[in-house]
């Protein structure tokens, strides 16, 4: 018998609804700019963690692929660089092989950019957000040092990558030998540290090599640090965010080094965004942006134990 009907309720349709009206009040009192920009691209992101879908389109000038994008980043950023100010937008974004009961190959986002905005001011903007919607009460911020030190005793900044390695073989058994750093610190994370983490709390401050598009700065020991955030709501992640990279140099220097993982990694490999990159020599200003589940957030709105539930047609679904 063909399975046709939704996954989600009236009940939390009418939720939905509701929150996606509260989230656009709450952007139109603050003066952020509500846009729109393409789900389909001829770019992607380059990052490894991140999959993207691709098609290509028939009697088009262009042969290569295009993609469903991953996020709206790019072409927001772009927006940014063109002097629009402050914006916002709830998209749909794609990614390959995520599913699970908290992932959907397509999925709704809201992401936002608050130009002359430090890492803080944005936490600060997010934590306002989730208390009015959810009705929380302000949440605990964690560095990503404090966690790593406090649950399994060492530095994540400076701990070597033998020590890294004996550390996740002695908690998590392990059977590849081409996991990086950074591979073994997400495991750790997600293993050790975060069923111990507050229910509701912000982690911030990433190894440099989980910066992503995140600048680079020093923390109050000295060391390099990304400025990076995540919101981690019910110990489930609900938004990441960054104080962005502004510096053309440094992006493409990120986005090769992207490139050769990749490679090495027999993974697909992508083109640089042209005019993403042409953008940032043009001039971004100085800003910090997240991107937020909606889906996610529902969940915890509703207190759904999965996605599907909140969702009209998952995957398995369509």
């Amino acid at each position: 018998m063909v399975n046709w009907k939704p996954g989600t309720s009236t009940e939390t349709l009418h939720l939905r609804a509701k929150l996606l009206v509260e989230i656009r009040q709450f952007f139109a009192e603050r003066g952020v700019l509500e846009i729109d920009t393409p789900l389909l691209a001829p770019y992607t992101v380059t990052d490894v963690y991140i999959q993207s879908l691709e098609t290509k389109l028939s009697n088009s000038p262009v042969a290569a692929p295009y993609f469903l994008q991953t996020s709206p980043e790019f072409a927001m950023k772009r927006l940014l660089a063109a002097g629009v100010g402050s914006i916002y937008q709830v998209c749909k974004a794609f990614r390959q092989g995520e599913t699970s009961k908290v992932h959907n190959p397509e999925f709704t986002i809201l992401e936002w950019y608050r130009t002359d905005y430090s890492m803080i001011q944005l936490m600060d903007e997010v934590e306002s957000l989730i208390c009015q919607l959810l009705n929380f009460s302000p949440m605990p911020r964690l560095s990503y040092r404090q966690l790593f030190d406090q649950f399994l005793s060492i530095n994540p900044h400076t701990v070597t990558g033998e020590e890294l390695r004996k550390i996740a073989e002695s908690h998590i058994e392990l059977n590849d030998d081409s996991l990086t750093d950074t591979d073994y610190l997400q495991l750790l994370m997600s293993a050790c540290i975060e069923p111990k983490m507050p229910e509701h709390c912000f982690v911030y401050d990433y190894p440099v090599p989980q910066a992503a598009l995140a600048a680079v700065e020093k923390n109050k020991y000295g060391e390099p640090v990304a400025k990076r955030f995540e919101l981690y709501c019910q110990r489930m992640e609900l938004a990441n965010g960054y104080y962005e990279l502004t510096n053309l140099e440094e992006q493409l220097v990120r986005f090769e080094s992207d490139l050769n993982a990749r490679k090495n990694l027999q993974l697909p490999t992508y083109p640089m965004d042209e005019k993403y990159l042409a953008a940032m020599k043009n001039g971004l200003p100085e800003c910090a942006g997240v991107a937020l589940g909606i889906d996610r957030l529902i969940m915890i709105a509703s207190r759904a134990s999965t996605i599907e539930e909140v969702m009209t047609f998952t995957i398995d679904r369509i």
